[in-house]
């Protein structure tokens, strides 16, 4: 997944376009009237921060997104660090703020309504009395039909309530030499637009993949327990939660991953692919969400089938379960390259003979 590849450019009066993943760092907005597009992630963390030392910061906003304020220090994990050990602590930590996570997102599948209503309460006692949040902090679909965003001890709140920042609900006319012309006729002066809209998904980043010299479009393909692709060897990557951390799932294809070199390693097989099969696979989205930067690029991600191990869940509770039984040589296909000398055969100053003993070292351990 890779972001447009937008640049700061200059605009004829001499105020400046910036792209939040190419942020010049020589750029002073001290004072500066500063317009952030978007309501995502990356627009509600930037603005708290710019208005800091802006003279103004205004998000415009085409509609409303689901924010949760939550504070960045919880009391359970200070509590948990101090009586448990440090390793203790953290895998406590870590499965305490996933089933967090995991109950807000069933309540919000489940009962809607009274997410909608906690989420309108926080919003409302958080901001200046009459403020109209039922514009600017409604949003017109359901919790977790696209992602929420978080704000750090309600920090945008904070901003808006003391007047360094402010939400404009609209949509983009055009730019013009002194700021951005709203389609409702209002006009946002603006020294610097910040141009925070979203995410263009790729596959892979968008690397050329072939296969004994026969090029392979990864969206023809079925995802192995969402981490490897259908029929392609010894070729690994992380397809993260729509609706928890990322690093979640990260670990979880480490882990993976570690496990079936391990397992090749201690049988000399150099390369493992995983196969479906000709059996009939239902097909579903690998993303589930109705975030607009997924309904663009539907096209651009591999197949998630139905029925594991080719099913794209959104589930780490399920996901580290089964992981815990997890089956290395299921669906799995592997080999040897018969010109190729074996992992255990290499030099002691190579490189893949490291990896190899490490790996036999995972297998030691686990049993592999």
């Amino acid at each position: 997944m890779t972001r447009r590849p937008l640049r700061a450019i200059s605009r004829k009066s001499g105020g400046t376009v910036v792209h939040p993943q190419h942020w010049p760092e020589d750029l002073d907005y001290t004072g500066k009237k500063i317009v952030v597009i978007g309501s995502g992630a990356t627009a509600v963390t930037l603005i708290p921060a710019l208005a800091e030392r802006a003279g103004k910061v205004t998000m415009l906003q085409r509609s409303p997104t689901y924010l949760v304020a939550a504070s960045k220090y919880g009391s359970f994990a200070a509590v948990a660090r101090k009586v448990l050990s440090r390793r203790a602590s953290h895998s406590v930590i870590r499965m305490y703020s996933a089933l967090r996570e995991a109950v807000l997102w069933f309540f919000s599948r489940k009962v809607p309504g009274l997410i909608k209503w906690a989420l309108r309460r926080t919003a409302i006692s958080k901001l200046p009395d009459g403020y109209d949040v039922d514009t600017h902090f409604k949003p017109r679909y359901n919790p977790w039909d696209q992602r929420m965003c978080l704000i750090p001890d309600a920090d945008l709140y904070a901003a808006i309530n003391d007047g360094r920042a402010e939400v404009v609900t609209d949509h983009v006319d055009h730019i013009d030499a002194t700021g951005i012309a709203l389609k409702s006729g209002g006009h946002l002066d603006a020294d610097i637009i910040v141009t925070a809209t979203g995410l263009q998904l790729q596959a892979l980043g968008g690397a050329a993949i072939s296969l004994d010299g026969v090029e392979i479009n990864p969206t023809d393909r079925f995802v192995y327990k969402a981490h490897m692709l259908e029929d392609v060897p010894n070729l690994f990557w992380c397809v993260g939660y729509t609706n928890t951390s990322w690093t979640l799932r990260a670990d979880i294809t480490a882990r993976a991953t570690a496990k079936l070199v391990a397992h090749m390693a201690s049988r000399g097989y150099t390369h493992a692919y995983p196969h479906r099969g000709d059996g009939y696979m239902p097909e579903k989205p690998s993303w589930d969400i109705q975030a607009n930067y997924v309904l663009r690029s539907l096209h651009a991600l591999p197949k998630s089938g139905t029925k594991r191990p080719w099913n794209v869940r959104q589930n780490y509770l399920a996901d580290a379960i089964d992981y815990r039984f997890d089956r290395v040589e299921e669906a799995m296909v592997f080999g040897r390259v018969a010109d190729r000398a074996p992992l255990a055969g290499l030099g002691p100053d190579s490189g893949e003979f490291l990896l190899n003993l490490r790996c036999r070292q995972y297998a030691d351990r686990h049993g592999s």
